[in-house]
Parts: structure tokens; C-alpha cells; sequence
């Protein structure tokens, strides 16, 4: 329906008809009231009818009551003689609200997004007043988007409380014309509150989690900073009791490091306090179920092992020193006993022993100091450093020494004394006056000191006897050697011949095998014959399903085996036979390469007849899939072989080449077991044989350690333990995650997930961890990623160090090589410009130059 103006109805007809969703069927036109604008419409709609272009019936209308013939009035507004309830410029304002609303429920997913993206990507702090400081942050920001999400909802609980038409008579047939557009807008409304919703719920589990990680993560870096100052601690007690080894020295200086150990004990029991306490706090983030649980675990074994060690040396070390103290205190009390035995010698004079009484105590003194002095008399060195289980120092050894020679020459001399007291106690005669020996005398004698004379006599004669057992036994293994040689000999001999026999015989059969296999099988697919026994699909899988089998085939026909049977008779040959036809042997490595993808199509088409007439035909009792392993088995013989044949060929003519051969030959399985593996990575980007020849392969555990730098909240998984596969190239290391597979097959061809890649001029090594001897460090440039390795044993970790360093050291050496060559090349570039500047000078050339310079002007 549109108004009688031609101009403006036409301009009106051609907007509706292009944003009307449906097709007009009729034009209704209602003409104005008075004559002249009716008139006036008359003539210029007779005038335009043709530029409306409108292929459709056209109604004039001369009153609003002519429109309830064609419309309802219930889809009429008042003014058009209907009861349809309708005010423009609310229904304006309630489509820009709800509209407004859709426009804000948007924005608000927008910032949800980016606020969650923002928490993922960016850097964290690796302090932790900055940990905390950006926790406060986001727990503000979040507060502020869950009062703008609430102030969304309700905005929109408003507008449906709006759509709502109240509930009384007059209104009844009003709410009936109109449900539908209020249920349109009811339910749009309705469903953006339900996003709202799903938003606000699902981003509140988000920040529930973000925020559990985010406190662990601050509980992580307050565990390691404990962590880190309690190891410091530690090791700095441990440093400082490591300085009290030195057990020399006098008493004084043993009594002033019992004294300084004390203290550190009393130190060391504080320390070990808040290292129970560290340990506690991360068995309850343990239990708590850290993210970081592995290595919250590893630190607290760490620290307890530390502990340990702590508590153990500083035990050690007490009782040492104890014992260095106790022998101290010993030697001072011999030398205290050799005091007194001189000052009593000192003091018997002759005039003191006139008569029987003085004699007779003068002999009682000196028992009673004979007495007093066996305990140390009755000690040697060699029960001394038993019994305080101590390495005596040669300090401590001379003044033993010396003590040793003044006790047995006082002994001595009081004995002497005694037997002449003894004489005057029974017949009163003259005593023998004796002298006081000197220092100088006592260090000549030659009286052993501490002895035990019956014990070092047994252990003589067991030295002897145990010498004479040995010589013995040699003259018996001397005896009886030659004709023991002679047999070993001629067993070794036949041994040998056994081993090589079968390997030829194997070969043979080996052959032969193949040979079948290609007739009976390969050169079948080609049959016209067999065609109807066959799949399609199979029938283009030829070289697929058999690899290279022929080429080897061709070369162990063809080459091998008859260099093989030449041999037969010259053992010392088979060496070379394997090392100048090592290089043809990498044809295995292609065959092995290709074994999953045979073993996929066998797997399809086992069952099929074509290889069930195939076996038929050929009378055996094995599959195919069995003989198609034969060239994997066969690699894997001749180094069994040719250990078996080394074995029984030592110190033989050929013996260092078959050495030789067998390396070969293990080179080989590992390169294509190696190559196995490579072929398996996927998602790298390149070349891998770009990155040199493959060292080694192999699993680990995988833990990320302290990097430099910042770390991302996306990242905190990586304290978790990985399990990585590491591949070590000639100039990178890869790193790959194993594929777990199900399904026939998948344990024996393993699927790798590359991570990333090192270069190896970049990498550094860190041999030792703390806490595991199987650990060691890879570290990349600056230390901007460190990972933690652990091996499945110390002798997998030794290898791959070993041949890391390696790898690092000729890098090492060509970098030197390189920096020498530029020296050189400098040094080169130096004399050509010396020489150049020489030729500068050269009166001939600044006369050549002249006369050119001449010509030239001359010429102009």
C-alpha cells in the first residue's frame, strides 16, 4: 500500500520491492480526499504508469475504509481504521534496545576472548612480589568483567520484563495481535541471556582454573626459592665442615675443631628444621594435586638426600675428630709416662741407695712406673689406626716414633736398673749408676716400639705360605699348559670351521629363499592367469608389497654368496668379504624402511586367494608375510656369526678384519634401526638428512627447568614430566613425542611427533643433577630453555654425554679451524694492500699514469 504522489510512490515501490524478503502480489493506492490532489494524482499516474515497471495488479483506493476489503483490520493500525495496537516510535526504541543488546552481548564475548587470550600469552614475572602484584591485577580485571556481565543480564532481564503485556480485559485481544512479534523478540532476547549465561559460567570455570594454577604456580616459586636458599645453606655447611678433614695438628687444634663442628651441629639442627619444614609444604602441594608434582617430589628427595649427607658427614666427622682427639690425648700421656721415667732416673742417685730399705723402694718406684707405662708399651701404630680408624699423619707418626724409641730405652734401662736393686736388696753391694739417655740416643735404638712380636710372626708365615700356595699353582698351570694349548687349538680349529660352514649353508638357503619368493609370488602378480584371483587394488602394490627384495636378491646371487664360498677353505678371508661389500649392504636399510608399508598391504590382502593359490603352488607351509621378514632376520644373523666366528679366531691370521667386519655389520643394524625411527617422525619441517648422520635414538623422561627469561602461563604444563624420544644428529638434537598407537604392528613401527630441534652449535650440557645420578642438562644458547633428561639408566646417560661432547668438540675444532683460515686470509689481504701501496709508490707507475693522464687531455 503506498500514498497517490507518482514521483515519490515510484521512488517508494522500487525500495520495497528491493528490501521486501518476499514477492509483491498487489498494490493497493490510496487516493487523496480533495479534488485537486486527486485530480492532479489521476493524471500524473496515467502519465507514469509505465516507468513503476510493475507486472502486477495496481488497486486505487478512494477511502481507509476501502482497505478492510483487502486487509484485516486486526493488521490495521487505528489510524488506518484497524485495532492494531502499534506505536512507531516506541517499537523504534525497543528495536534499538534490543538490538544495543546484541551489539553489547558480542562485545562482551570479545572481551572474554581477548582477556583470556592476554592471560595465556602473556609473560610471566619470575620474581615473586611481580607474581603477586599481576595476580592482584587480574583478580580486579576479573571482578570488573563479572560486574559488567551482571549489568548485561539484568539489562536484559529488563527488556524481556518489557516484552510482557499486562494481563487484563482490554488488553486481551491487543496481546493476541501482536504474540507474535513479542515472541520473536521474547525468544532473541531469551537466547542472547542464555549466551550471556554459558558465557559468564564457562569463564568462570576458566579463571577458577587460571586461578588454581596461577596460586600454584606462586606456591611453586616460594617452594624453589626455600628450595634453592636451603641447598645454599647446606652446601655451605657442608664446604665448611669439608674444611675440618684435616685431622693433623696438635691437640689443641683437634680440641678447636670438635669445638667449631659443635657449632656447626647446633646449625645444622636449625637448617634441617626448616628443611622438614620445606618438605612438609611440598608433600601438601603434592597432595593438593599441584600441577608441578614431579618436580616438587624431586626437590624434596633432593632436599632430604642433602639432609642426609648433612647429618651423615657431620657425624662422620665427630667421630673422627673425637678419635684424633683420643689418640692425642694418648700420645700425651706417653709422653707424660716418659717424663716421669726420666725425672725418676734423674732422681736415683747413688748416695740415695746406701741402704737395703732405700733399694728396696727405689725397685718399687720402678715397678710401679713399669706398671703405669705397659698400656703404652703393649701398642704399635697399626692397632692404633684400627681402633680410631684413622689414616695417621706423618706428624703424628714421628712423634710416635719417637716416644716409641724413649719408652723401650727407659724400659730397658729400668729393667737393667731393677736386676742391680734386686742384687742390693739381697746382698747390699754398690748399685751401677746409670745414665740418663739423651734424646739422640734414645732415636738410634733399633727396639721396636708397641710391638706385638707373635702377631706380625703369624702373618709372616701366612705371607709365606699363601706365597708358596701361588707358586704352586703357577708351576702347575705351567706343567700342565702346553698340552691344554694343543687341544684348545685344535677344538678352536673345528669350532671355527663349524661356524663358517653354517654361515655359507645359511646363505644358500638364504638365496634360495628369496629366489621363491620373487618367482613364485612377485612374477605372479604379473600373470595374466591370476588376475581374477587377485584385488584390484593389489594389483599395482607390487613394489610396495616386496620392496627391494629383487636388488638384494641379485647382489647375494649375483656377488655375495660365492665370495662367501671361497672362503670355505681360508677362514682369515671372511673379514675382508664382509668390509669390501659393506657399502651394498645399505640396501637392507631401504628394504627395512619400507616394511610398515608392506606389512599394511599384507595385512589387507592376506586372506585373499591369489596368495593362498600362490602358497599352494609353491608347497609352503609358512605365509608370505613370513618369508618377507627373511631379509630383516638374515641382517640380523651375520653379526651373530661373525661374533661366533671371532670368538673361536683369536690371536688368528684375519682376526683384527673380522673384528673389523663385526663393527660393520653392527654399524649397519644400528643405522637401520636408526633410520626406522627417523622415517617415522613426522611434522618436521625440512630435510632431516640435512642434519647430518644419526648418532643415537632413544627415550627419556623429560622434566623443563629454570629458563632465562620470562615464562608464559601456557607453559606451566611443561613442569609436568614429558616423555620425549630424542634423536642426537651430527649438527641437531630433535626432540619428539612418541605416538601412542593401537592396532597389529604399532609396537614394532613406533610414530613420532616432532617438538622442536636444536642446533647443536648452540647447545651446552650439564653432566650432573642433584638428586639422581641418571640426570644430566640440555641447555639451548643463553640458557633460554633448559630441560631436565633423565635416563632409563647411568650407563644410557654416559653414552649419550659421551657422544655429545664429542659432537661439541669437533665443532669446537672446525671453529677454530674457520677462525684460523679468516686470520689467514686477513693476514693475506693485509700484504696485497702493503704491496699495493709499495706499487703506489713506484716512480715507473706515477710516469705511466702521467703519460694516460696526458693522452687523455689531449684527446678531449
Amino acid at each position: 500500500m503506498a500514498e497517490a504522489n507518482p514521483p515519490r510512490g515510484k521512488m517508494r515501490f522500487r525500495r520495497n520491492a528491493a528490501s521486501f524478503p518476499g514477492n509483491l502480489h498487489l498494490v493497493l493506492v490510496l487516493r487523496p480526499t480533495s479534488f485537486l490532489q486527486r485530480t492532479f494524482t489521476d493524471i500524473g499516474f496515467r502519465f507514469s504508469q509505465e516507468d513503476f515497471m510493475l507486472k502486477l495488479p495496481v488497486v486505487m483506493l478512494s477511502s481507509v475504509s476501502d482497505l478492510l476489503t483487502y486487509i484485516d483490520d486486526k493488521q490495521l493500525t487505528p489510524e488506518l481504521g484497524g485495532t492494531l495496537q502499534y506505536c512507531h516510535s516506541e517499537w523504534i526504541i525497543f528495536r534499538n534496545a534490543i538490538e544495543n543488546f546484541a551489539l553489547t552481548v558480542k562485545e562482551m564475548a570479545q572481551m572474554l576472548q581477548s582477556f583470556g587470550t592476554e592471560l595465556a600469552e602473556t609473560e610471566l614475572p619470575d620474581d615473586i612480589p611481580s607474581i603477586e602484584e599481576i595476580l592482584a591485577i587480574r583478580a580486579e580485571r576479573y571482578h570488573l568483567l563479572k560486574n559488567d556481565i551482571t549489568a548485561v543480564t539484568k539489562e536484559g532481564k529488563v527488556l524481556l520484563t518489557n516484552l510482557e503485556v499486562p494481563d487484563t480485559e482490554g488488553a486481551v485481544s491487543s496481546r493476541l495481535e501482536c504474540h507474535q512479534q513479542i515472541s520473536g523478540d521474547w525468544q532473541t532476547i531469551n537466547k542472547l541471556l542464555t549466551q550471556v549465561h554459558d558465557m559468564e559460567t564457562a569463564f568462570d570455570g576458566f579463571w577458577e582454573k587460571h586461578q588454581l594454577k596461577m596460586e600454584q604456580y606462586l606456591q611453586l616459586w616460594k617452594f624453589e626459592q626455600d628450595f634453592q636458599q636451603l641447598v645454599t645453606e647446606v652446601e655451605f655447611l657442608l664446604n665448611q665442615q669439608a674444611e675440618l678433614a684435616d685431622v693433623t695438628g696438635t691437640i689443641a687444634q683437634v680440641k678447636q675443631k670438635i669445638k667449631k663442628l659443635e657449632n656447626l651441629d647446633e646449625n645444622s639442627q636449625e637448617l634441617l628444621s626448616k628443611a622438614q619444614f620445606v618438605i612438609l609444604h611440598g608433600h601438601k602441594l603434592a597432595a593438593n594435586h599441584h600441577y608441578a608434582l614431579d618436580l616438587i617430589c624431586q626437590r624434596c628427595n633432593e632436599l632430604r638426600y642433602l639432609s642426609d649427607i648433612l647429618v651423615n658427614e657431620i657425624k662422620a666427622k665427630r667421630i673422627q675428630l673425637s678419635r684424633t682427639f683420643k689418640m692425642h690425648k694418648l700420645l700425651q700421656q706417653a709422653r707424660q709416662c716418659c717424663d716421669e721415667g726420666e725425672c725418676l732416673l734423674a732422681n736415683q742417685e747413688i748416695d740415695k741407695f746406701q741402704s737395703k730399705e732405700d733399694a728396696q723402694k727405689a725397685l718399687q718406684d720402678i715397678e710401679n712406673f713399669l706398671e703405669m707405662a705397659l698400656p703404652f708399651i703393649n701398642y704399635e701404630p697399626e692397632t692404633l689406626q684400627y681402633e680410631f680408624d684413622v689414616i695417621l699423619s706423618p706428624e703424628l707418626k714421628v712423634q710416635m716414633k719417637t716416644i716409641q724409641l724413649k719408652l723401650e730405652n727407659i724400659r730397658s734401662i729400668f729393667e737393667n736398673q731393677q736386676a742391680g736393686f734386686r742384687n742390693l736388696v739381697h746382698k747390699h753391694v754398690r748399685p751401677i749408676q746409670f745414665v740418663v739417655p739423651t734424646p739422640e740416643n734414645l732415636i738410634t735404638s733399633r727396639t721396636p716400639f708397641f710391638s706385638s712380636k707373635q702377631g706380625k710372626k703369624t702373618w709372616r708365615q701366612n705371607q709365606s705360605n699363601l706365597k708358596i700356595e701361588v707358586v704352586h699353582d703357577c708351576q702347575e698351570k705351567r706343567s700342565s699348559g702346553p698340552s691344554s694349548n694343543l687341544d684348545n687349538g685344535n677344538s678352536l680349529d673345528v669350532l671355527k670351521n663349524h661356524v663358517l660352514n653354517e654361515l655359507i649353508q645359511t646363505e644358500r638357503v638364504y638365496v634360495r629363499e628369496l629366489y621363491t619368493v620373487l618367482l613364485g609370488y612377485r612374477a605372479e602378480m604379473d600373470n595374466p592367469e591370476m588376475f581374477d584371483l587377485m584385488p584390484p587394488l593389489l594389483r599395482n602394490k607390487k613394489e610396495v608389497l616386496f620392496g627391494n627384495m629383487a636388488e638384494i636378491y641379485e647382489f647375494h646371487n649375483d656377488i655375495f654368496l660365492s665370495s662367501l664360498e671361497n672362503c670355505a677353505h681360508a677362514p682369515e678371508s671372511v673379514g675382508p668379504c664382509f668390509l669390501e661389500r659393506k657399502d651394498d649392504f645399505q640396501m637392507y636399510a631401504k628394504y627395512c624402511q619400507n616394511k610398515p608399508r608392506s606389512e599394511t598391504i599384507w595385512r589387507k590382502y592376506s586372506e585373499c586367494a591369489f596368495f593362498q593359490e600362490c602358497q599352494r603352488k609353491l608347497k609352503h607351509r609358512l605365509r608370505l608375510d613370513s618369508y618377507l621378514l627373511k631379509p630383516v632376520q638374515r641382517i640380523t644373523k651375520y653379526q651373530l656369526l661373525l661374533k661366533e666366528l671371532l670368538k673361536y679366531s683369536k690371536d688368528c691370521e684375519g682376526s683384527a678384519l673380522l673384528k673389523e667386519a663385526l663393527d660393520a655389520m653392527l654399524d649397519l643394524l644400528k643405522s637401520v634401526n636408526d633410520s626406522m625411527h627417523q622415517i617415522a617422525i613426522n611434522g618436521y619441517i625440512g630435510n632431516l638428512n640435512e642434519l647430518g648422520k644419526m648418532i643415537m635414538q632413544g627415550g627419556f623422561s623429560v622434566w623443563i627447568g629454570h629458563k632465562k627469561g620470562a615464562t608464559k602461563m601456557k607453559d606451566l604444563a611443561r613442569f609436568k614430566p614429558m616423555q620425549r624420544h630424542l634423536f642426537l644428529y651430527e649438527k641437531a638434537i630433535v626432540f619428539c613425542k612418541r605416538r601412542v598407537e593401537s592396532g597389529e604392528g604399532s609396537d614394532r613401527f613406533p610414530s613420532y611427533s616432532f617438538k622442536h630441534c636444536w642446533k647443536m652449535d648452540e647447545v651446552g650440557i650439564t653432566e650432573y643433577v642433584k638428586g639422581d645420578n641418571r640426570k644430566f642438562e640440555i641447555w639451548y644458547g643463553e640458557k633460554e630453555e633448559v630441560y631436565i633428561v633423565q635416563a632409563p639408566n647411568v650407563d644410557v646417560k654416559m653414552t649419550w654425554l659421551k657422544e655429545i661432547r664429542n659432537i661439541l668438540l669437533k665443532q669446537q675444532e672446525l671453529l677454530t679451524v674457520k677462525k684460523r683460515k679468516q686470520q689467514d686470509q686477513l693476514t693475506e689481504q693485509d700484504k696485497i694492500q702493503i704491496s699495493l701501496q709499495q706499487n703506489d709508490e713506484d716512480p715507473c707507475r706515477k710516469w705511466l699514469s702521467y703519460i694516460d693522464e696526458a693522452t687523455m687531455s689531449n684527446g678531449k
